[in-house]
């Protein structure tokens, strides 16, 4: 019984799926076209389950590069109506067209000529013939047992509000790198962030001249936490790396006398880099193929510009 229930709510809500598809014309692309054209935010509204529709939308059009907030219809009637500014465009999610809380908002609307769109199961109700464009989002029925319970008109509502968004996405030329710098934190936004973006530099990279005195080598690499220095050319370009493990294998082979070496003696030549522009995930990918724990991020001329360390990167494998 209740996998019959399941299959009868997914197979209503798919077909109210296809039917908008059918629908789809004109009238979508001229939708795009107005939020497209908004120079300030696209201002999502709704009451009730509508509501909860639209604060999605909104966040969806925010994080693919549509800035994007929720107002509350209600809330705007009480002191929010401010949050509105000219240059604004505002979405609706009114699934019959008559919520009075939102039709109350459309003289401020043409006040500041901001343009209107709704998704609307009744194109001919007054907030779709107050609008520059409404789109049909009608459902023939509700997946609910009752016919009563926002169901499929939520999923046909949030599902062109999704359309809407990657319309806008793909016109604006929106790339990875823009989804990245909008989700620093997110699991997709660490996976495109660029080794720039992880890599120690500044005070925090270990870094010795050349004709480095050995002590000096030792003290830098254990200052900076890293069990490596750079070993720099007067003009900072990328000479070569004292790891951990030169150290030990130096000891092994010339015992006390590794301390009267200098840098130059003691380094590692041309050693793994890699540019600032590569991703994050990729530099992971490079370090556990060649079995190495960091690598020096350089600029095209071997100027180094800082070091990636492996720990600095596992993060990216738990997200």
């Amino acid at each position: 019984m209740t996998l019959d229930t399941a299959r009868r709510v997914l197979k209503i809500e798919s077909q109210a799926l296809q039917d908008v598809l059918a629908r789809l014309d004109g009238t979508f692309e001229k939708a795009v076209g107005v939020l497209f054209a908004c120079k300030g935010r696209v201002v999502v509204t709704g009451m009730g389950k509508s509501g909860l529709v639209g604060r999605k939308i909104s966040a969806t059009l925010s994080s693919t590069g549509t800035p994007s907030f929720f107002l509350h219809p209600a809330d705007a009637l009480h002191g929010d109506l401010g949050m509105l500014a000219r240059g604004d465009a505002m979405l609706a999610v009114s699934y019959g067209g008559e919520t009075d809380e939102i039709i109350a908002l459309l003289e401020a609307l043409k006040r500041l000529e901001a343009p209107l769109v709704t998704l609307t199961g009744n194109i001919h109700s007054t907030l779709a013939e107050a609008s520059d464009v409404a789109l049909d989002v009608s459902v023939r029925e509700e997946a609910c047992s009752l016919n009563l319970a926002p169901t499929a008109s939520t999923t046909v509502a949030m599902a062109v509000g999704d359309a809407l968004a990657v319309s806008l996405l793909e016109r604006r030329g929106f790339q990875p790198d823009d989804f990245a710098a909008l989700h620093p934190a997110g699991r997709l936004g660490q996976k495109l962030l660029r080794v720039e973006h992880k890599m120690h530099s500044g005070e925090a990279l270990p870094r010795v001249a050349i004709d480095a005195a050995m002590p000096d080598v030792i003290h830098e690499m254990s200052a900076k936490g890293l069990g490596m220095t750079t070993v720099l050319e007067t003009d900072g370009r990328l000479a070569g790396i004292v790891t951990d493990g030169d150290l030990r294998r130096l000891m092994e082979k010339h015992r006390g006398a590794t301390l009267e070496m200098s840098a130059a003696e003691a380094m590692t030549k041309h050693p793994q880099t890699i540019g600032p522009h590569v991703l994050a995930s990729e530099a992971l990918n490079l370090m556990e193929k060649r079995k190495i724990t960091s690598v020096v991020v350089v600029d095209a001329s071997k100027k180094v510009l800082g070091v990636v360390h492996l720990h600095d990167l596992w993060t990216l494998e738990l997200m």
